[in-house]
């Protein structure tokens, strides 16, 4: 839900700037800067498996976030783009199976630059489609457990590890003019982190996999 209601004002915002702003498209050339803020859903696909040592028949799962992002892509050719994306995301983490009473159990921050290689491979027109494949490093921060899971367990504190995995991109430019244009953008993210719960002197460990689907749309300035 949150997604749709970040999603539908930008998409309104840009499509009047399209008319207001339509001129001469220019083609991608080795040395451009291309500079994009979208927004962002950030969609969970797996969840953890059981946690040891006690509750096996458990797991935890990662809701879904919307956030703003910000991507800066330098275009070594005319073909080849080198993309940086910055973002950070709040997640809930749910409890399933055994512990799914409990609704949600943690919470967490991500922060996932992912470094990104692109063949854009019409750069020529006012349409640029683009697949990317690169790497993504995600730093996990500000993890705290819920009032239900204390209840649960007794005081508890949730720590979660760092990641790095793949990252995959599929995506289009559209120009508006020769310097703005418009994007939608499509990555897959190989995600998982090292989960502890620590309720005194019992420390119970799950690998929560996340590998989210993220789906953006927004706006550039090539320079």
């Amino acid at each position: 839900m949150e997604s749709r209601i970040i999603g539908a004002p930008v998409a309104a915002t840009l499509g009047a700037a399209a008319f207001l702003l339509a001129g001469p498209a220019a083609a991608l050339e080795a040395g451009d800067w291309l500079i994009r803020v979208r927004a962002i859903g950030v969609l969970p696909t797996d969840d953890s498996g059981g946690i040891k040592p006690d509750l096996l028949g458990a797991g935890i799962e990662a809701q879904p976030a919307a956030m703003p992002e910000l991507d800066i892509t330098y275009m070594a050719t005319d073909q080849i783009g080198l993309e940086l994306i910055l973002a950070t995301t709040p997640h809930d983490a749910d409890g399933k199976g055994a512990i799914a009473g409990l609704g949600k159990v943690a919470d967490a921050w991500l922060l996932p630059p992912t470094l990104l290689v692109q063949w854009h491979f019409i750069p020529g027109g006012s349409f640029h489609p683009y697949v990317g494949a690169g790497i993504n490093w995600t730093i996990t921060y500000g993890e705290s457990a819920s009032g239900s899971l204390k209840a649960a367990l007794g005081p508890t504190q949730v720590h979660m590890g760092n990641s790095v995995g793949f990252a995959l991109q599929a995506g289009a430019d559209y120009d508006i003019n020769d310097r703005w244009f418009v994007n939608f953008d499509v990555k897959y993210i190989d995600l998982d982190v090292d989960t502890k719960l620590v309720s005194g002197a019992v420390t119970r460990r799950t690998n929560l996999e996340i590998n989210p689907v993220i789906v953006g749309f927004g706006v550039g300035y090539r320079f």
